[in-house]
């Protein structure tokens, strides 16, 4: 209403000034107003057009099924006669593995058939028998013979026996300690040693802030046999970082599907990130992960069995 008053004096003014007729004048004032009157709504409406979409929260069904994948993971490894070695040279004991993993003395066909020779050329991943694998590759890393093991951090301070990876290891016939980098199961060229130990270095694992070059714990013991094998057999780098990752995930399935979730709020899918990034300090050490669990705070994710801690 003052807008209106207004602007009639501003115009009588112009009529002094400038002698228009008073029909002039009277149709200036109405269009003024008019437009006045129609723009305000049309300005909230465009107003209403550019405000921002809500944020939709990632569907967590899809994440987990990208991180854990319910049909599981085949890798063309050539596992050979490991498992038998292994079972031979007292570094495995069936029956106390068969009891730590199932509480009976004797395994399922799906976990003898990678102690027996029954499978060679490839192993199989999945949360039936994640597991498994940490105990058996955990073997495998602590006594296969190594620089890692002889020369590294597991051997500084003289307290080699008294880590998670070495004392923690329940499962064999004879003292963890005898058994300790014994074997040449995997045998490596100086260049593959070096590679082993660039790649070891860079994956961490979320239940301490070590990398695998610092197996002190069964996850990263298992880990290294599992970067060892690998290389041995020519895999790329990329591929073994892959590997490992998905390993890790069913080891640690809470961690990286928090850490997938982590990505898919910031556009980022966790089948294209690098498995190099996602295993390096930043996400997958415990000081990496707990960062992130503040960010996304508590998920309650569909279906979900944690894995287990350091031990057998």
């Amino acid at each position: 209403m003052w807008n209106f008053l207004f602007q009639a004096m501003l115009l009588n003014n112009v009529k002094k000034k400038f002698k228009l007729p008073l029909f002039l004048i009277l149709g200036i004032i109405l269009a003024s107003f008019l437009i006045g009157n129609i723009s305000q709504p049309i300005f909230k409406i465009q107003a209403k057009k550019i405000e921002a979409p809500k944020e939709q929260a990632p569907d967590l069904s899809v994440l987990q099924e990208k991180v854990l994948p319910s049909k599981g993971f085949t890798f063309k490894l050539n596992w050979g006669d490991l498992g038998k070695k292994l079972i031979s040279d007292g570094v495995i004991d069936e029956v106390k593995l068969a009891k730590a993993l199932t509480g009976t003395d004797a395994l399922p066909p799906e976990y003898k058939k990678y102690l027996d020779g029954s499978v060679k050329d490839q192993i199989e991943l999945n949360t039936g028998n994640a597991q498994f694998w940490v105990d058996v590759l955990w073997g495998l890393g602590l006594s296969n013979k190594n620089d890692i093991l002889d020369k590294g951090p597991m051997v500084e301070g003289g307290q080699t026996a008294n880590f998670a990876s070495t004392g923690g290891y329940t499962i064999g016939v004879s003292k963890p300690m005898d058994l300790y980098s014994k074997f040449s199961y995997i045998k490596l060229t100086p260049d593959q040693q070096k590679q082993v130990e660039e790649i070891a270095g860079g994956i961490f694992r979320p239940c301490c802030g070590n990398s695998v070059a610092f197996p002190d714990c069964n996850h990263g013991m298992a880990a290294l046999a599992l970067v060892e094998l690998m290389v041995s057999q020519n895999f790329s780098k990329d591929e073994i970082y892959r590997t490992v990752l998905a390993f890790n995930s069913y080891w640690f399935p809470q961690t990286y599907l928090d850490i997938s979730y982590h990505f898919a709020k910031n556009n980022r899918d966790f089948k294209t990130v690098s498995p190099a990034e996602i295993l390096s300090k930043t996400f997958s050490s415990a000081q990496g992960y707990q960062a992130i669990k503040r960010q996304v705070g508590p998920i309650a994710w569909p279906s979900l069995s944690g894995g287990k801690g350091c031990g057998a």
